[in-house]
Formats: C-alpha cells, structure tokens, sequence
C-alpha cells in the first residue's frame, strides 16, 4: 500500500520496514523534503537508460533511473503524470528509482534497472519490493491508437488497443514485475491518479500542461547501514 504520511509526503507500507532505507514520494504541498539534500539526479528523456550511483550527486547526464549501493547518497527523479518507482534490494540493501513514461514502460524501463541491479549486486528479483507511486491512472489516461498498440504485449486479452482507448500504466508495470519474477505481495501500488483525485496535492501536466509543476520521488541508504553490513 501507498500511504500519505502525516509530513504530506507518501510512502510504501513494504519500505517502511525496511529501517536501512529512507524513501518518499513528493506532493505539489510537500515537494521540498529533499531540496537542501545533495541529491543525484538526472535529465529524463523518456529511456530505458539507467545509471548507476557511487557518491554522486548534481544532475548525472540523461536518463530515467537510478540505482545505488552507496550509503547517504540520495538519489531522485521527477514527475507530473509519469509514474514513479522504488526498486529496494533487502539482501543487499540496493536501491533504484526509476521515472516510467509510456515510453518508459512499454520499451522496459523496470526490466532495465533489474537487470542492472542483478548483475552488480546479485538482485534476486524474488525478493525484491517494487513501489510504484501516484500517476495518472486509467481513468484519465486515453492515448492514440498509435500509442495503444504498443502496450498490445501486456494486455493480450484487450481488442479495443488498435483504437483510441484509455491504458493504464500502473497495471502494466506490475504486469511486467510478475514477469520478471517479483511475487505480488511485494508490490505496492498506490490508487491515486495524479490529474484528478486532488488537484491540490498532485502536479498533473494532462491536466495544467505548461503550468505544472514536477513531485520528488527519492530514495536513500542510510549511513548507519554501513555497519549492519561489515
């Protein structure tokens, strides 16, 4: 579950335990929790490119995701519509976020950011915790049939995706996680759609276009971790 914490910002009730990890995902009336932190970060083109963090921080290059290993290093990426995601590794204390557009999610932003994971730190996808945060959800997220066609692998049993039609990114990410071997209880979703449940929380750029502000969703291992694991 996605929860709103009493500080405004959102979590993960699957993070939270996890007490060598912070984490949070940003609102339009909390977003600068991490503003004085260093932070690395990137330019987000829409990619499967991913990058991996040491003691970074500053904006990285171009990319959508993250991952680090590193204790106290934050890393974070933005959105307004595009979902939000944080990978965690707890037997390696490992963690990833990742900025999943359509493009993102249908060319395979999560697939990407595993692998990279798994071949660095040995990542077990089944013991992996993916959080996927507020987005813009079905109800509000019609595309072209151009668009439409390409989410045609992770929705086989639809008919209408030759047509304009509404997806839902949110469902194809945690379609995709199940593939990859990430078992469902260890995926949180949160039920909040970014362009219409409350415009006074969430940024929405379907909604404000050019006026829309970015949310923070970022991620860090904390210091203290480094003798947990000595």
């Amino acid at each position: 579950m996605i929860y709103r914490a009493p500080d405004q910002f959102y979590r993960s009730t699957l993070l939270d335990p996890l007490r060598w990890l912070d984490h949070g995902f940003g609102t339009r009336i909390h977003n600068d929790w991490i503003a004085n932190q260093p932070t690395a970060k990137l330019k987000q083109i829409h990619s499967t490119v991913v990058k991996r963090v040491e003691a970074e921080t500053g904006f990285l290059g171009e990319g959508d995701a993250l991952y680090t290993a590193h204790p106290d290093t934050w890393i974070g990426i933005r959105t307004a519509d595009c979902v939000p995601l944080i990978l965690a590794d707890p037997d390696h204390h490992a963690v990833a976020v990742i900025h999943a557009g359509w493009r993102g999610a249908v060319d395979g932003i999560l697939s990407a950011t595993l692998n990279k994971m798994r071949a660095d730190f040995a990542t077990n996808p089944t013991s992996a915790i993916l959080a996927i945060g507020p987005a813009i959800a079905y109800c509000c997220f019609e595309v072209g049939p151009e668009v439409a066609a390409r989410f045609q692998p992770w929705f086989p049993e639809r008919t209408d995706l030759h047509q304009k039609t509404a997806v839902d990114l949110h469902e194809t990410l945690t379609r995709q996680a199940h593939h990859l071997g990430i078992p469902a209880h260890q995926i949180s979703k949160s039920p909040d759609c970014t362009r219409c449940s409350d415009p006074a929380t969430f940024h929405s750029y379907r909604r404000d276009r050019d006026q829309s502000g970015r949310m923070v969703t970022a991620a860090r291992i904390k210091r203290s971790d480094v003798a947990g694991r000595s």
